[in-house]
């Protein structure tokens, strides 16, 4: 069975940091390239960070470019999202995505950014 967990989410003020995980089982995690998306309320949903299979070339969305970084460790079948400087726009629920020849969704983690 497939699982996608993310977790490190919660509640932190302007300016706080927190770093997202996205643990994979069922799959080969090392196969597939993994993407961070976010959905606030009333929004639509948007990409954040994605990186290759192997690692190389991550990208991030230009909303959160210079603050955010996407990691992984194939090694430990875990991404990362490492989200400082946050602002309260930053609030949403964070799911990971794995991306092979199917793709495959967790259930989020809510991140919320207030004072």
């Amino acid at each position: 069975q497939v699982q996608l967990v993310e977790s490190g989410g919660g509640l932190v003020q302007p300016g706080g940091s927190l770093r997202l995980s996205c643990a994979a089982s069922g799959i080969i995690f090392s196969f597939y390239e993994i993407r961070w998306y976010r959905q606030a309320p009333g929004h639509q949903r948007e990409l954040v960070a994605g990186i290759t299979s192997g690692g190389s070339d991550p990208t991030v969305a230009d909303s959160v470019k210079g603050r955010f970084t996407i990691s992984r460790d194939n090694g430990k079948n875990t991404a990362y999202l490492q989200m400082n400087s946050l602002k309260p726009e930053d609030t949403a629920l964070y799911f990971c995505n794995a991306h092979w020849v199917r793709d495959h969704w967790g259930r989020g983690t809510q991140v919320t950014v207030s004072s």
